[in-house]
């Protein structure tokens, strides 16, 4: 069964983990001092959040396969939406190894299919990687 994503910007990444987990009555699964997700299953959703304090929102949208035969099935509607399919392949992205293609939907908002197989002690390497520079250091 596929699970819907969402991946949303914050300013401070403690307030808002906060906030989601009162929210979700629950604690993250994944928490890092740049990165808080929750695998909900009710509502079935991947739910992250990234910091970004200079630009904080939606970050993407996106559908989550649970094996390789589900994400060729999502893979097939990308192709039926019509638009420039971004293939990257397996790549490191989210502390999660993944294998992922994205697409823009009219408005303007990216959409990720992607299925992870694996676990990663950073938040992303090649098109995904981040220097220190850019994360605010947040206790939590």
């Amino acid at each position: 069964m596929k699970r819907f994503h969402v991946n949303v910007r914050v300013k401070n990444l403690q307030e808002s983990t906060a906030f989601y987990s009162a929210l979700f009555g629950t604690e993250p699964t994944v928490l890092k001092e740049d990165y808080a997700k929750w695998m909900l299953e009710d509502p079935r959703i991947n739910f992250a959040i990234s910091l970004h304090p200079e630009n904080a929102g939606i970050e993407h949208l996106g559908i989550q396969a649970e094996s390789e035969e589900e994400l060729a099935e999502v893979y097939g509607r990308l192709k039926e939406a019509k638009g420039a399919i971004r293939e990257e392949g397996k790549c490191t992205c989210c502390y999660a190894k993944s294998e992922k293609s994205w697409i823009t939907d009219p408005q303007g908002v990216d959409w990720e299919a992607f299925y992870t197989f694996g676990e990663a002690t950073v938040y992303g390497e090649g098109a995904n990687a981040r220097t220190t520079s850019t994360i605010e250091t947040t206790a939590i």
